[in-house]
């Protein structure tokens, strides 16, 4: 009998481990350190291409050619790879847009991953570039007067909550798409927004990174620990 019980128990064990993760999560690769970024679901589409191109290694090597502290930190312009020291940046593409995808519980607090776009009217991102937010912390008298001027329209409260407490950049909301945010990796995200920049906001030094996509047992482990732990609450856990 004692064998039986083993037998249920591996199987169970092994069902566990090879469940599918809620989310897929991708590793940004620098020199100041590592950045694991959740996707959010409820923008499929971008999802998906971060994913294909991820797979690919299609960013492996492209720079966050465009830094400003406060503000964010893009890269991923296939034209970096390799780039020369006074080259502009920023044009480079994949032949291709992806769909808006705004959606009013996703925000530009800091930590999220959005997509850099060009002004096309229907707002649609590029296929490639895309930032991560440093942001600022804002006063309620900042939000007031961006609601009423650059917005035309209100904050939901527990937005302006965390703009107020953890910071962002309010002023992209319902502009450029948001789908994803760091889950580990915020000091890095700080260390690369601090690094020194020349003409067109391009780092000094090169911010070379490598992405990939974890694998499924690793993107469970690391639902497993953020179910654990109180202090990683992402906002679209479980969109």
């Amino acid at each position: 009998m004692k064998y039986i019980y083993t037998f249920l128990l591996c199987c169970l064990l092994g069902q566990a481990y090879a469940a599918k993760p809620v989310h897929q999560y991708i590793r940004i690769n620098t020199a100041d350190g590592e950045i694991i970024i959740m996707l959010y679901n409820s923008t499929p589409k971008h999802r998906d291409n971060m994913v294909k191109l991820a797979k690919s290694g299609f960013y492996n090597g492209t720079l966050f050619h465009r830094v400003i502290a406060g503000f964010m930190i893009q890269g991923g312009d296939p034209d970096s790879k390799a780039a020369k020291p006074e080259a502009e940046l920023g044009e480079g593409d994949t032949g291709y847009t992806v769909d808006a995808e705004f959606r009013d519980s996703l925000f530009h607090k800091k930590g999220v991953l959005a997509a850099a776009r060009d002004n096309n009217p229907a707002k649609a991102s590029s296929g490639c570039q895309f930032y991560l937010v440093q942001g600022k912390i804002f006063s309620p008298a900042g939000l007031d007067s961006l609601e009423n001027g650059r917005l035309k329209f209100k904050i939901p409260a527990y937005q302006r909550e965390i703009y107020q407490t953890v910071g962002g950049t309010p002023h992209l909301d319902r502009n450029y798409t948001v789908y994803g945010e760091i889950i580990t990796g915020i000091a890095v995200l700080d260390k690369i927004a601090a690094c020194q920049t020349g003409p067109n906001n391009r780092p000094v030094s090169n911010q070379e990174m490598q992405v990939s996509l974890l694998k499924r047992r690793q993107a469970r482990k690391l639902e497993r620990t953020m179910k654990r732990s109180p202090e990683i609450k992402p906002i679209a856990f479980n969109l």
